[in-house]
């Protein structure tokens, strides 16, 4: 969940707050979508140099910034740091823990570490998570310390973190061919007690606090929720109803001559749960949600362009970030939060694997022109607004997530392969009434 506690200098913002607040609209009916889904790309070698070097900044946070006792990630760090050296912020998430062992996986694959030492990183993960790390019924605390564990104050029991925690352990138990790693990685899947999350109704409960209880908000309206639903229905040993995946809405998007699902959410929504799960040449008796994902970008490039005062051809892409004021859930059709001329690179890295011509063109134009400025060790800032001189510090966990994943299933479909190896992402999305083609009306 693209919900996280700012640091000490900045206002406390919950992301997933802001969103809950944003809600959803009526069910849409079944929608064509009005761009077709990208068709394989033909990449340059300048194209493959810059996904190259965008993968391994990537990987290297997600190496550098993660304990080797714990295997836990920094929610945020710094993107000027000495090789080597670990921000000092000890504030842990354990949605950038998951998409850091989906990077771990990319790391291997691509050579950027050593196999030995990234497959001891991920079984001391997947130890610490099973044997020492707090948990209600299966589900995670979404801040915690890097290395005790210990909450944050204010945390809470996180459905969707918990659900980006194990898209990354599934990833990993696909990967790699090591019993110890399958065994691990099995055991804290199949501990989940997603009944419970219900709490009692047809929708998964977003969190729970151990004093208040379950909080109100809930997971029904689309959005990155697609990945709880099917790791839920997938499970072997405490699934919930495939009847789960048609109680939540699917609100109805038009925007300058597209039409698609979507809720009042910034782009994110579209990526997250498909950074994993293959929706390519396959419906439900909704949607295409690839090609819906596809429409979504589309439609978000011309919603930016539609302010020529600050967007451009060479710069736009708005989502969730960082910005001067601290932090906000920003981005549209329609508009959301207050958009100021800040450009957030992963929303448009995010869509990489969705259109990839217009996406690729941006994040090569920003760093060409900004790269003194916006980009560092571990790649593309935060955010940057260049007419304010302003430049994030930092780069985020979850934000360089699913930047890499998204590059790599472009080049290679590998995430996209390896995770629908795990039979129960199989047998969920058969169970949800998945197809192969394309709705038509």
């Amino acid at each position: 969940m693209k919900d996280r506690i700012r640091s000490t200098s900045r206002p406390t913002f919950s992301r997933r707050h802001v969103l809950a607040l944003l809600g959803g609209t009526a069910v849409a009916p079944l929608l064509p979508a009005r761009v077709s889904a990208a068709a394989a790309v033909a990449l340059t070698h300048e194209d493959e140099a810059f996904l190259e070097d965008m993968e391994k900044r990537a990987c290297l946070f997600f190496w550098e910034q993660a304990s080797p006792k714990t295997g836990q990630v920094l929610d945020r760090a710094r993107n000027d740091l000495a090789p080597g050296a670990r921000d000092p912020r000890r504030m842990a998430s354990i949605a950038a823990t998951g998409f850091g062992l989906t990077a771990l996986c990319i790391a291997d694959h691509r050579g950027y570490l050593p196999h030995a030492q990234i497959v001891e990183r991920v079984k001391a993960t997947l130890d610490w998570h099973l044997n020492h790390f707090q948990h209600e019924h299966g589900f995670y605390y979404h801040f915690t310390d890097i290395e005790t564990g210990a909450l944050f104050p204010g945390t809470e029991l996180s459905s969707i973190d918990t659900a980006l925690l194990l898209c990354g352990i599934l990833t990993a138990r696909a990967y790699f061919k090591d019993p110890g790693i399958h065994s691990l990685a099995t055991q804290i899947y199949e501990r989940v007690d997603w009944p419970w999350m219900l709490n009692g109704g047809s929708t998964f409960s977003m969190g729970w606090h151990p004093k208040e209880g379950f909080l109100d908000a809930r997971w029904e309206h689309y959005c990155e929720l697609m990945m709880i639903y099917l790791l839920a229905i997938g499970s072997p040993t405490h699934p919930v109803s495939p009847s789960t995946w048609n109680v939540w809405k699917r609100p109805a998007i038009e925007y300058a001559g597209f039409k698609y699902i979507s809720g009042n959410d910034p782009i994110f929504t579209h990526q997250y749960s498909q950074a994993w799960f293959d929706f390519r040449g396959k419906h439900d008796k909704y949607a295409n949600y690839f090609e819906n994902s596809v429409t979504a970008t589309h439609a978000h490039k011309a919603f930016c362009l539609s302010m020529p005062k600050w967007y451009s051809e060479d710069y736009w892409g708005i989502s969730a970030s960082d910005y001067q004021g601290g932090y906000t859930a920003w981005g549209g059709p329609p508009l959301q939060g207050p958009v100021d001329g800040t450009v957030v690179p992963n929303a448009a890295a995010g869509s990489l694997a969705f259109v990839p011509k217009d996406c690729l063109h941006v994040l090569r134009a920003m760093r060409a022109k900004w790269g003194k400025q916006a980009w560092g060790r571990y790649g593309f800032v935060d955010a940057f607004h260049p007419a304010a001189n302003w430049y994030d510090p930092d780069v985020l966990g979850i934000d360089q997530g699913i930047s890499v994943i998204m590059a790599e299933n472009l080049r290679s479909g590998l995430v996209w392969e390896t995770f629908m190896r795990n039979p129960e992402a199989v047998e969920a999305m058969k169970k949800a009434g998945f197809a192969a083609g394309t709705i038509t009306t």
